[in-house]
């Protein structure tokens, strides 16, 4: 995602059909080996100096997911956040999968994780599902087509905004230090204007938990590439504006070399005042805390 202009090419029907049938199987056979993996033994690895963890399951539930969509399209490229970009002939598609979105949670006994999955047609998502395994439900959502649920098509509610505070969810990436100046004014800025600040440490669920307005906005701080675009997809088809720290429209565009993208989304008529509020934690200084 990064500001600019969205490419308007136009994906053949047939292939985002096929893709949406795939990858909704996909994520639920994922799923299903991630379930039956808990019952065991859990190795789990720390994946580079940021914190991050991987667990055999990761490894597991890509490994499936990988499979079924080469099997499927052997000449698309595919960009999993174990694996990396794995290429393909045919430049003009990319997947985007991680196939275990929660596994700090998982780490410490919260069964609170779930799986993306987008297809992008020269960078512009157009197809993502969001598999949550110990529901067993899906969230999907083509691009121009709207957002569906378990229980059928997401709206966003026609309620009046929150007067007591919007409830929102917050995520920072991996490589954010604990004494990123930029990062702590806005927790402290959020958690100071909302009635709650939510950080759920499963990025998918939260764009789930916006699209079915059980939360008010989201607001993330250099996020990683892989949390996007299935989710953010769902929240746009579900009437979520997106947009980064300036307010202007953010383009939904991924490079598969990756990036690090900061974004707020929000109901619209929640948009101005969370804009706001982003805003204004430019003006304020955290001090004090140690590294």
């Amino acid at each position: 995602m990064r500001p600019g202009n969205t490419v308007n090419a136009a994906p053949n029907a047939a292939v985002v059909d096929l893709a949406a049938a795939v990858a909704i199987a996909a994520a639920a056979e994922a799923g299903r080996a991630i379930q039956a993996g808990l019952g065991g033994a859990l190795d789990v690895r720390p994946k580079g100096g940021s914190g991050d963890l991987v667990t055999v399951l990761d490894l597991r539930s890509e490994a499936v997911i990988v499979d079924r969509l080469r099997a499927a399209f052997p000449d698309h490229r595919i960009l999993a956040e174990e694996s990396g970009l794995l290429d393909g002939a045919d430049e003009a598609w990319c997947w985007v999968v991680d196939p275990l979105d929660g596994t700090n949670n998982i780490a410490v006994g919260l069964p609170v994780y779930s799986i993306g999955i987008a297809l992008c047609h020269y960078g512009v998502p157009v197809f993502g599902v969001v598999h949550e395994p110990t529901t067993g439900c899906t969230w999907s959502a083509r691009r121009g087509y709207g957002a569906t649920g378990p229980k059928g098509p997401l709206h966003q509610p026609q309620t009046p905004p929150p007067t007591a505070g919007p409830t929102l969810a917050w995520l920072q990436g991996y490589p954010v230090a604990r004494t990123d100046p930029t990062a702590r004014a806005l927790r402290l800025t959020l958690e100071s204007g909302a009635r709650r600040l939510i950080q759920l440490w499963s990025p998918l669920l939260c764009w789930i938990m916006l699209s079915r307005g059980d939360i008010d906005g989201f607001v993330g701080y250099r996020a990683g590439v892989v949390d996007l675009p299935a989710g953010s997809l769902i929240a746009r088809e579900s009437g979520i504006a997106v947009t980064g720290f300036d307010g202007e429209p953010l383009d939904d565009r991924i490079d598969p070399s990756g990036q690090e993208v900061s974004f707020l989304a929000a109901r619209p008529d929640v948009l101005s005042d969370l804009t706001l509020l982003v805003k204004s934690a430019a003006d304020v200084t955290v001090t004090g805390l140690g590294g």
